[in-house]
């Protein structure tokens, strides 16, 4: 996954805070590599990645209408801690977490905006294996 950002310290300052409660930690770009993105994956996993990037045709970056990533937490409490530490690092709530019974059982969910406007979903699914 990957979305369009302005500011790629901006968007690690974030993506750092909501991820970490998740397991992902930054890939570090290799020796040579464009500085123009930043990845984050699970300690022990080459994929899937996340990555934050510069638009490649040098154009602002934009949100996408209707848009979204998610990302599965390992505890309700978790999607908690990534939630607040996403406003903590400058991204605004699109909806606290909590219960979403609608999406089904044992569904604890919270929303928030990147600094960009990206909607970013944060997810634990206790009907789903560990």
């Amino acid at each position: 996954m990957t979305v369009g950002v302005a500011d790629l310290d901006r968007a690690a300052r974030f993506y750092d805070a909501v991820l970490g409660p998740l397991g992902l930690v930054q890939r570090v770009p290799p020796t040579g590599a464009a500085p123009d993105w930043r990845c984050w994956v699970g300690r022990s996993a080459t994929l899937p990645r996340f990555y934050a990037h510069l638009p490649f045709d040098g154009a602002l970056a934009t949100a996408g209408n209707g848009t979204m990533v998610a990302f599965l937490a390992p505890t309700p409490a978790s999607v908690s801690l990534a939630h607040a530490a996403g406003l903590a690092a400058g991204g605004s709530d699109e909806g606290a977490p909590g219960p979403r019974p609608h999406y089904g059982d044992a569904y604890f969910g919270a929303y928030l905006r990147d600094p960009d406007g990206n909607k970013v979903h944060v997810v634990h699914r206790g009907d789903l294996p560990a």
